[in-house]
């Protein structure tokens, strides 16, 4: 998912400098709405492994 964030940044960024202020701020958006949903993953997969105990 981390990947998938980092590719839309990236298009993001080169459709934003070459002028494409609609693509760019779509781009820019479905980033920030992936790396939010990724985030919350990790914090919850972290909770379960420190307070899940020992497997």
């Amino acid at each position: 998912m981390l990947y998938w964030t980092l590719i839309f940044l990236v298009i993001a960024l080169i459709a934003g400098a070459l002028g494409f202020g609609g693509v760019a701020a779509t781009s820019a958006g479905i980033a920030r709405i992936l790396f939010g949903v990724f985030l919350v993953l990790f914090v919850v997969s972290l909770l379960i492994q420190v307070l899940g105990g020992h497997a």
